[in-house]
């Protein structure tokens, strides 16, 4: 990825908040709080359900009546305009009739975006993995940074710092955009940028037969990542990290623990719902997390042949 493009994605002209309208309360102080940082104009977005088009009349017969499930929506979207006109915050609301995820993709591709902005619903202490079908189809739709606010995510909002970027690596050759993003929006922000790469426990390595020393070689990996990508010498404090475990359990507690305002996750590309899925990590990390996460979808894997050490750390 150009650094051009990092560049564009940190600092975004527009950013695209889809809300269901029952998000609001969650959803609008993380986007008045980018739009803060980033000088960026808030496009609100609710597409309207054609089934919310129906009502009664007094006898209790059904009618189709779009006009007014338009205004009540408008009318639900139009106070958050005006607060953020008084935070001095450049506002649009838009309500359309359709598909959620079909209007979405519309409305990208008419004003471009440079972030997309939403909420995740999952609470289930069974990680059902209950984002939402409108959640699951953005992440593996679009080609550009998904900012997720699970359940959870309000508490960090309140505390008002902005907190370490905590990028969560595969060490990947694809994993690279991501870590390009998370490091300029580090930059941006002034914070630390933690650079974590979750290895499996040494019980399970044995049985998959690994070397032993795949921690100093996660190490040094993330070392020449750190230096790829502080190219531009920007004064960024780059604290790599390897850990073991489960690599959702170990996020979230490296987050918490080093109090991080936002979370980086590559997304894997694939096929159907595994793109996001792989090991349910990226589901659980968006479901628990209590900071926002951005979620990158990886590019396509080119054809490099990986050296024997990168090549043992791929395939944990």
């Amino acid at each position: 990825m150009q650094d051009t493009v990092a560049t564009r994605w940190a600092y975004p002209d527009v950013i695209l908040v889809a809300t269901d309208l029952s998000d609001l309360d969650r959803l609008m102080p993380v986007a008045f709080a980018q739009a803060r940082e980033t000088g960026a104009r808030l496009l609100l977005f609710h597409a309207l359900s054609p089934s919310a088009g129906f009502t009664a009349d007094p006898t209790g017969m059904p009618y189709y009546d779009p006009g007014s499930a338009t205004e009540t929506a408008e009318h639900m979207l139009w106070p958050w305009c005006q607060r953020a006109q008084s935070l001095n915050i450049h506002c649009n609301a838009m309500v359309r009739e359709g598909k959620a995820i079909d209007q979405i993709l519309t409305v990208v591709r008419q004003f471009h975006p440079d972030r997309i902005l939403l909420c995740t619903r999952s609470r289930s202490r069974l990680t059902k993995l209950l984002l939402g079908s409108v959640a699951e189809q953005v992440l593996r739709s679009v080609n550009l940074p998904v900012i997720t606010v699970g359940p959870e995510a309000h508490l960090m909002v309140e505390n008002g710092a902005p907190g370490a970027v905590l990028h969560a690596t595969t060490l990947r050759e694809t994993s690279r955009p991501s870590a390009a993003l998370a490091y300029t929006i580090a930059a941006k922000r002034g914070a630390k940028l933690i650079l974590l790469h979750v290895l499996p426990p040494a019980d399970e390595m044995a049985r998959k037969g690994l070397p032993l020393d795949l921690d100093s070689i996660a190490m040094r990996e993330l070392g020449r990542l750190a230096a790829d990508i502080n190219s531009d010498g920007r004064p960024v404090k780059i604290d790599p990290v390897v850990v073991r475990g489960n690599p959702a359990i170990e996020i979230l507690a490296e987050a918490s623990a080093r109090q991080a305002g936002l979370i980086v996750l590559g997304a894997t590309r694939s096929s159907a719902l595994e793109s996001i899925t792989r090991d349910h990590t990226v589901y659980r990390v968006l479901a628990h997390a209590r900071c926002p996460v951005l979620t990158l979808r990886e590019p396509l894997q080119q054809s490099v042949q990986p050296s024997s050490e990168q090549g043992a750390l791929l395939h944990q």
